[in-house]
């Protein structure tokens, strides 16, 4: 059925309209945050939802902790590990995520020449076979090698996506991503990012916030938390589910140890 050329017109520009209204909203809230914390976030959403729906229940820690309670060893910590030059960036750095996506390019095309390796054995094994009359082997049980994806984003992007956004991967949610990117940073103060950020980050299966993980990890306030306790914490970030099983793993002690290293030349909004 073809649309006719004004119902064609009704519809881009209630489309636009919507878009427009959806930007508004977040700027609204992103407004407000410069007052009052975010009761919750979309991520944090998400979980609760799966894990009440695996569990019936929900075992969840969370307690909100303004910028002086909170050590400023955590804060160092996490800038170190996560976002090296947060003070300085308007809240996108091209650079990192230029070098992600050339990375992560490289990586799918390994495990894609990996993958087609194994195939073409299978099929060189399936024609000796058949040429010698034997039973052609059984297809690989091999799963396919998933690459490494290696992210290039910011603290504040980070925190565009776990306030607002789902975790799907498209260039229409990735724009949205910088959108509300530059509006945290044009609405609220490095230092109130970075505050939002730690009581709301997940560090393990209903953990979130730096109170609560300092709580479960090492039983002190966040304000107590040492250097090498606050570069543990930050050294889980990029996967808080898989660290939280082995929290005293060799690569955590290994990697903590070179973030505790730059702490000391962290620059604090």
């Amino acid at each position: 059925m073809m649309l006719s050329k004004r119902t064609f017109w009704r519809l881009l520009v209630l489309l636009i309209l919507s878009g427009v209204s959806l930007q508004l909203y977040f700027l609204l809230r992103i407004a407000a945050m410069t007052v009052l914390a975010p009761q919750s976030t979309a991520f944090q959403r998400s979980e609760i939802r799966r894990i009440v729906g695996e569990q019936g229940q929900l075992a969840w820690s969370q307690s909100w902790r303004d910028d002086g309670d909170i050590a400023n060893n955590l804060r160092r910590a996490v800038i170190a590990s996560e976002d090296a030059n947060f003070v300085d960036h308007p809240g996108v750095e091209w650079d990192a995520l230029e070098n992600a996506w050339r990375k992560n390019s490289q990586a799918k095309e390994r495990a894609q020449k990996a993958q087609a390796a194994i195939q073409a054995r299978y099929e060189r094994a399936v024609e000796r076979a058949k040429k010698r009359g034997r039973t052609p082997p059984p297809p690989p049980s091999v799963t396919p090698a998933t690459p490494k994806i290696i992210g290039g984003s910011t603290i504040t992007q980070q925190l565009a996506k776990n306030l607002f956004l789902s975790s799907e991967r498209s260039l229409l949610r990735k724009g949205q991503e910088f959108a509300i990117t530059f509006m945290l940073e044009g609405l609220l103060s490095k230092e109130r990012i970075l505050d939002i950020y730690l009581n709301n980050v997940e560090w393990g299966e209903g953990v979130f916030g730096a109170q609560a993980a300092a709580q479960h990890y090492f039983h002190v306030d966040a304000a107590q938390l040492s250097g090498i306790q606050a570069a543990r914490l930050a050294v889980m970030l990029p996967a808080p589910k898989r660290f939280e099983k082995q929290p005293g793993s060799g690569y955590i002690q290994s990697r903590s140890a070179v973030i505790a290293a730059r702490m000391g030349a962290v620059e604090l909004p």
